[in-house]
């Protein structure tokens, strides 16, 4: 999940890299090969589906990392870094407590009955189990956000490229914002699907050198924790030191705001009700498929974070100034400041190069799937209803258009926070968490009346939106950091959208037992029943096998960094 407490709101000017032709030659050929796909992935978009959908056509390893990928923004990779040369070590929580549950619980509980009822986006599985009220709000509340997210990576890129190549902001954001409206205008989903997953291992060739080089220079990791430990105490290389109810740490969240405020709420709510991620499994060729889309992407989410992480705690040990007034770099400096210093022409190029593809697999994610909510679930739906097939591929090429348009809007506008990633993650308590309890109250409880879903849905936004601008910013309670406010409205919102819903059902009537089938868990959906296809059967691939492997390696990570 995507939410270190600072984000690139600036960066050193003194970051300037020395890049030379050679650099700038791996950077056009990488331009060259994203739109090279979209002509490609054109070719195969012949209806409505394969357009918002690729078909539903692609095998799991594709989408797997695609999930993955989409995830993997650059604002991520910065914010992370960031937030481990601040505040060291609890950056795993939120990766293994943060992310692995809940995409395990995805793939093994929620994807059956996504991908089971053939809706083609998650607001449509709201229209099945409640009614049009939900539908119509969790699409516009989606939509609203995905512009908004969208936007978030395009000003964090701008912020990015100027200070390390020197690019004016609006150039760098036209120029990202072109290249992604290009390859998705042109080939849908599929476009943008086989673009993250070649932006995956672009984005590990740019990691991997910095981590390697950056260990290599402070002495291992024996010497980067001593380092560490000799300037920020013990408790800078430990997960859980200082997290204790009562005691003060600078992330301002204790172990129980930690597993419940994080562990539960956010990423539960964001991994699994968040389209830009559920798209990708729904693409995937099979419910088979589908189910391990997510659970092959969690085994690399539980290893990327020492791609993040320790050059962020390299960052602090080389610099023991940072984020200081006595240094002119900033947590967010963390990477480029060690691109600068370690990397050769060549390997900066590829660097440079992952940056910009983690910008722009964020992006596109969220523009992808903010097409589809919008044509099939605003357009189609309600606007213009019961047009042909064409009409509607046609119509969600013109919105992705506006689309990528209202987000080079939305970029300039985050240029109005002090703390984008702070503001991103806000976005997400606002927006997924209340999405979150009304599918988690209507999929385990079949008395959830339609009426509740909408209420529910309101109420927990509502709430979450108090709890943050009224509660936090006005000093009614006082919460140490943004992050631990974030943490809070998560619960609030949470925790109001289900109360309401529990509320409104009892004194409303329930949707049909025969409607439920296939939406609620204990009933089944002639889509959930479907067979194995060939190969599928094999032990290896078994969602359960692939879910519990993962979340017990996660669980064995935090044996070295609990002592």
């Amino acid at each position: 999940m995507q939410t270190p407490p600072y984000a690139p709101t600036f960066l050193a000017a003194e970051l300037r890299l020395p890049t030379n032709w050679l650099d700038y030659t791996i950077l056009a050929i990488y331009f060259v090969v994203v739109l090279g796909i979209g002509l490609a992935a054109r070719r195969s978009v012949k209806t409505s589906l394969d357009f918002f959908l690729s078909g539903r056509s692609l095998p799991a390893w594709i989408t797997g990392l695609a999930f993955i990928s989409a995830n993997l923004a650059a604002t991520e990779i910065l914010g992370m870094a960031a937030n481990s040369a601040q505040y060291g070590a609890y950056t795993v929580h939120w990766y293994w407590i943060g992310a692995i549950p809940a995409m395990v619980f995805l793939g093994l509980v929620m994807m059956p009955f996504y991908y089971g009822s053939k809706v083609r986006s998650v607001p449509e599985f709201l229209l099945l189990r409640f009614d049009k009220a939900a539908h119509l709000l969790s699409s516009a509340l989606f939509a609203f956000a995905a512009v908004l997210i969208a936007g978030v990576n395009l000003y964090a890129l701008a912020l990015v490229v100027e200070a390390l190549l020197g690019w004016p902001k609006w150039v760098a954001i036209l120029v990202a914002g072109a290249l992604v409206l290009g390859y998705i205008t042109l080939g849908g989903l599929s476009s943008a699907i086989y673009n993250e997953v070649l932006q995956f291992f672009v984005i590990l060739a740019a990691l991997i050198p910095i981590t390697v080089l950056g260990l290599k220079k402070v002495g291992g990791w024996d010497g980067l924790t001593d380092k560490l430990t000799a300037q920020h105490g013990a408790d800078f290389t430990t997960a859980w030191g200082g997290t204790g109810i009562g005691h003060a740490n600078p992330l301002g969240a204790n172990w129980l705001t930690i597993v419940l405020g994080l562990g539960f709420v956010l990423s539960f709510g964001y991994w699994t009700t968040n389209f830009a991620e559920v798209q990708r499994a729904l693409s995937a060729k099979n419910l088979s498929a589908g189910q391990r889309t997510p659970l092959i992407a969690a085994f690399p989410k539980i290893f990327i974070v020492f791609l993040v992480m320790i050059p962020g705690l390299v960052a602090a040990a080389l610099v023991p100034t940072i984020g200081t007034k006595k240094s002119g770099l900033q947590y967010n400096d963390a990477i480029p400041y060690l691109m600068q210093e370690l990397l050769p022409n060549g390997v900066l190029g590829i660097a440079v190069t992952g940056l910009l593809a983690a910008f722009m697999a964020g992006m596109a994610a969220n523009v992808s799937s903010f097409n589809t909510v919008f044509t099939n679930d605003i357009w189609a739906k309600y606007a213009v209803p019961g047009r042909e097939d064409g009409y509607y591929v046609r119509f969600g090429r013109l919105i992705t258009v506006i689309g990528v348009c209202a987000s080079i809007g939305t970029a300039f506008l985050a240029s109005s926070f002090s703390n984008i990633m702070s503001y991103l993650q806000t976005l997400f308590s606002f927006f997924n968490v209340p999405m979150f309890v009304v599918f988690i109250v209507g999929m385990f409880w079949k008395r959830a009346s339609a009426k509740s879903g909408f209420w529910g849905l309101l109420a927990g936004t509502t709430a979450a939106m108090i709890n943050y601008f009224v509660f936090y910013k006005k000093g009614v309670i006082s919460i140490p950091s943004d992050q631990g406010a974030n943490f809070v409205s998560a619960i609030a919102g949470f925790v109001a959208g289900a109360v309401v819903m529990i509320a409104v059902s009892l004194f409303t009537k329930p949707k049909p037992a025969q409607e439920l089938q296939g939406l609620v868990y204990g009933t089944r959906s002639p889509g959930m029943s479907e067979p194995p296809a060939e190969g599928d059967d094999a032990w290896y691939r078994k969602p359960a096998l692939l879910g519990w492997g993962a979340v017990v390696l996660a669980a064995a990570c935090y044996i070295p960094f609990s002592f």
